[in-house]
């Protein structure tokens, strides 16, 4: 009776918004998203970055960064419409961006392919909402932290994040966050071959910010 009781719990400890997993699941397993009551009747907006645009950063040997962060977004976009969310996956200076109103919006991109490792994340240096955003920054560097299993980069977030096109394009109280990936140089693996961890990573924190 004990060891039911022990196992009951367990059990629902690891019932979470971000999915169910077994006892004898392996610790890289992705678990599958569940419905999130919280987020049901939300709009999610997700740039694919660079898509429908340009290639972004390309590798010697010819991968491309939007061939990331379109894998990405699509596996994201599955995650966070599984929870109940509506989500649009947007291109790179897509016509829908000028106005448009979500409950969180995120633009996914990857760093060049040099020999770096880590990811960052920054929003609009002129928010009109700093407080929201820097809830949203908390929720994403702590779950996609942990998720991807990349360290933090932040000695190199850029003016190019922090003064991102779209946010000056989107409603300005549409919650926004631009999110490096990863550099594809130090981290080609993760991101080539780690993808639906990264989509669990980012979703967990989008999950984070909307259902609190």
């Amino acid at each position: 009776m004990l060891l039911l009781l022990t196992l009951a719990g367990w059990l629902s400890w690891r019932s979470s918004q971000a999915g169910f997993a077994w006892p004898w699941d392996s610790p890289t397993t992705v678990p599958r998203q569940r419905p999130v009551r919280a987020v049901s009747g939300k709009t999610v907006g997700i740039i694919a970055g660079h898509m429908g645009y340009d290639s972004g950063a390309v590798c010697d040997d010819g991968l491309q960064e939007t061939q990331i962060t379109q894998a990405v977004a699509r596996l994201l976009a599955e995650r966070l419409a599984q929870a109940g969310a509506t989500v649009d996956v947007l291109a790179e200076k897509d016509d829908r961006l000028h106005g448009y109103r979500a409950d969180a919006f995120i633009s996914l991109h990857a760093d060049s392919c040099i020999d770096l490792s880590g990811y960052k994340a920054a929003r609009s240096e002129h928010s009109i909402q700093p407080l929201l955003e820097d809830k949203y920054l908390r929720c994403l560097y702590r779950e996609y932290g942990e998720k991807s299993g990349l360290s933090q980069h932040l000695n190199s977030i850029s003016h190019d994040m922090t003064q991102y096109y779209a946010f000056n394009q989107i409603d300005p109280t549409t919650p926004a966050v631009i999110l490096e990936l990863g550099f594809i140089g130090g981290d080609r693996q993760v991101l080539t071959t780690q993808q639906p961890r990264l989509a669990w990573g980012i979703s967990e924190s989008i999950l984070c910010f909307l259902a609190d």
